[in-house]
């Protein structure tokens, strides 16, 4: 599964339905996990929404390749130039917060594990105890949302992980 994610969008389709597959298999790199039973409609609404998630690039004029700008409401997030800004201001973020917020916006729209975050953020053998993710969290939070209490960008999902609202892009 981690050498196909290099180069493939993934969806798991299983008949075990239970929470700890479901979440060792988005943390081994999975974008979805459909349990059996399934409808079609349901696996290609899934399948066109695994398309749209993967990472867009953009070709300059010289043929380089560049992934666009994250947009959605008034959060714009410049990879390129390595810029958050809100309302056309600049927001100071510390190091790990910057890896955190481009990481979800690379995968905007997708639930990221806890696992999955700690270990793309801080290492492999990084303690899977999520106290420190969300620390940073909440200090992302109160530099990005109005009110910290009902996010408009980042969602957290209980249990699970973090999403953050799907680009405009």
């Amino acid at each position: 599964l981690k050498e196909l994610r290099k180069r493939e969008n993934i969806i798991i389709i299983s008949a075990r339905d239970s929470l700890d597959d479901k979440i060792l298999g988005l943390d081994m790199g999975a974008d979805d996990y459909l349990t059996k039973p399934f409808g079609t409609a349901e696996l290609l609404a899934r399948i066109r929404t695994a398309l749209r998630h993967g990472k867009p690039t953009v070709s300059t004029g010289d043929g380089t390749l560049v992934q666009p700008p994250y947009r959605s409401g008034d959060l714009v997030i410049d990879f390129d130039k390595r810029l958050v800004t809100l309302k056309d201001k600049e927001v100071h973020l510390t190091q790990i917060e910057y890896k955190l917020v481009s990481l979800l916006a690379e995968q905007s729209g997708k639930v990221l594990t806890y696992d999955y975050i700690i270990s793309r953020i801080w290492g492999p053998f990084a303690d899977s105890n999520n106290q420190i993710l969300r620390v940073n969290m909440a200090h992302i939070r109160r530099k990005l949302e109005i009110n910290p209490a009902e996010p408009q960008y980042i969602y957290t999902e209980i249990g699970v992980g973090y999403r953050m609202r799907e680009s405009e892009n």
